[in-house]
């Protein structure tokens, strides 16, 4: 993940090193259940879109792998 930080930082002309953040704050205001799930699924495809994975519960560091009945890194409490 350092070379993925390293890189991000490199298309910053404000960052020395590494970034792990975006800079801008565009709040999305999360309403409904439907909405979560569409900002859930687009969380989980960053990693495809990004040409690191071929789907998104193979990215080893995503909450997709419980979405998708298996066990994540960490624990996951699901809302109903």
């Amino acid at each position: 993940m350092l070379w993925m930080m390293e890189r991000a930082a490199t298309n910053s002309s404000n960052v020395k090193g590494k970034q792990l953040w975006q800079h801008h704050n565009k709040p999305i205001e999360l309403w409904s259940a439907p909405v979560i799930d569409q900002k859930v699924a687009y969380i989980h495809e960053n990693p495809v879109a990004a040409g690191f994975v071929l789907e998104g519960w193979h990215w080893r560091y995503s909450s997709a792998i419980d979405y998708s009945g298996g066990k994540g890194l960490l624990e996951i409490d699901f809302l109903d």
